[in-house]
């Protein structure tokens, strides 16, 4: 196997650097955040920092990159108005969702620019992505300063959510490989997991003590 230390990871070119540690961490969520500003200027975004934080309250969070060097249209938005949507990137739509990763000016909308459809569900402010199998409303609450790479977590609650009945299991399992719903490998890379099994709810093992 290869074996890097700090001072190899400190040695490679950025570039290099920051395809490896991104892939490293493993297989990453693959989400668009759509929000809105109050000039009701549309925008939609690749993400692959989301995370379930909390069941009750439910509770997702994301990681943003410091706002100061670029401007950060998600999160303008997402202040300014409260509210957001998380769309799970499906196999059908890798390359449009991936182009949302541009650097758009604000007044450009990545609806405009690709083959994705706004969508308005339930009187909810914020747009969803149609082709997603997979709709979130999001309501900010929070957000906390990292201090040491200088990135924010964002912490919202889920408002309502739409899923496709397919992927609905009875015990309340949402089977994401039915909605062949993508992962992220790195900066890049698109991947569309299968499913292979779902283990029991694990207890301890009885040992015997031995003398």
């Amino acid at each position: 196997m290869a074996f890097f230390n700090r001072e190899d990871i400190d040695g490679f070119d950025h570039i290099h650097k920051i395809n490896l540690m991104n892939s490293l961490s493993g297989y990453k969520s693959a989400n668009l955040i759509g929000s809105i500003s109050s000039k009701a200027q549309e925008n939609v975004a690749v993400f692959s920092s989301i995370v379930h934080l909390g069941s009750n309250p439910p509770l997702l969070g994301f990681i943003l990159r410091p706002t100061l060097d670029v401007p950060r249209n998600s999160y303008e938005n997402l202040k300014e108005i409260g509210f957001y949507t998380v769309n799970h990137i499906a196999e059908s739509f890798i390359e449009d969702a991936h182009h949302t990763s541009a650097k758009y000016a604000k007044e450009i909308s990545e609806f405009e620019v690709t083959n994705l459809t706004p969508e308005y569900i339930n009187g909810f402010v914020a747009p969803f992505v149609k082709e997603s199998p997979v709709k979130i409303a999001m309501k900010y609450l929070n957000e906390y300063h990292i201090r040491e790479n200088d990135t924010l977590m964002i912490v919202g609650e889920i408002q309502f959510f739409q899923v496709e009945d397919s992927m609905l299991s009875e015990d309340g399992f949402l089977n994401l490989s039915k909605g062949k719903v993508t992962t992220i490998n790195g900066l890049d890379g698109y991947a569309v997991p299968e499913l292979l099994t779902r283990q029991k709810y694990q207890r301890p093992k009885k040992t015997e003590k031995t003398v």
